[in-house]
């Protein structure tokens, strides 16, 4: 795969034309979808169990990050499936690149990690969802259309791991204000700080302020951890991050 130019990753019957830059994707049109992974079997077995559904199309793969850049960079799909441990470039690499220059594709982390420290680095980015790769292909087909839709996922073994330790004791819920409580929703969407600033019409710092100010009274020290104490006391309801941190 690493000898290929981005081009030539583009799935049969679409390589023969120039990819047009996504504006926008059509309620009846397929969700487009990019697989990075560095193993030939993997990308062929997701690919396989994707296009079983009549709504996604996938439109390109590649095996590294450094390719999987170049074919996100041509053809822009809706979501880009990206697993952890890639050669060169790491899965979390390109998603924060693809975070500052594509927007407007939404990642999925696809990955065999259930690490803190590579989950929480994931929603530090801002991503579109976390799944493990013992996911079944239903909740992979489900998590891609949710992600698509703009809603946060979390695997239900990793939204267990996180909750876990922060499920007892009392909710700060009446501690935070209006503000910041639109701000820990967005955070338990996936959210990055830009984002937050944009969809709430506030400055970049005015954002960091309220998050500073969220984590100091959940009592949590991370972006992580304040979406884990969101879930496990309900301070945001289920479908804000895509149905009580499973795909389904």
């Amino acid at each position: 795969m690493g000898e290929h130019t981005p081009a030539e990753q583009v799935r049969s019957g679409s390589s023969e034309r120039a990819p047009a830059v996504r504006t926008g994707r059509l309620a009846t049109s397929p969700i487009r979808v990019v697989i990075v992974d560095d193993h030939a079997l993997v990308r062929e077995g997701t690919l396989q169990l994707l296009e079983q559904a009549a709504d996604i199309e996938v439109v390109g793969q590649a095996g590294s990050g450094e390719e999987g850049l170049g074919v996100l960079e041509l053809l822009r799909p809706d979501v880009a499936l990206i697993d952890v441990n890639l050669p060169g470039m790491s899965g979390l690499e390109l998603a924060r690149a693809a975070a500052g220059s594509l927007p407007e594709v939404r990642v999925l982390i696809v990955s065999a990690y259930d690490d803190y420290a590579y989950v929480a680095e994931a929603l530090e980015i801002g991503v579109g969802g976390y799944l493990l790769k013992n996911a079944s292909a239903k909740e992979l087909v489900d998590a891609v259309r949710v992600v698509a839709a703009g809603v946060f996922v979390l695997d239900q073994a990793v939204f267990g791991r996180l909750t876990r330790r922060l499920r007892s004791g009392p909710s700060a819920a009446g501690a935070l204000t209006r503000r910041e409580t639109d701000v820990l929703a967005l955070l338990a969407r996936g959210r990055s700080n830009k984002q937050i600033a944009a969809e709430l019409g506030l400055g970049l710092r005015t954002v960091e302020g309220h998050v500073s100010s969220v984590l100091g009274k959940l009592g949590v020290a991370s972006r992580t951890e304040a979406v884990a104490y969101a879930l496990g006391h309900r301070l945001v309801v289920p479908e804000d991050h895509g149905g009580s941190g499973n795909a389904g």
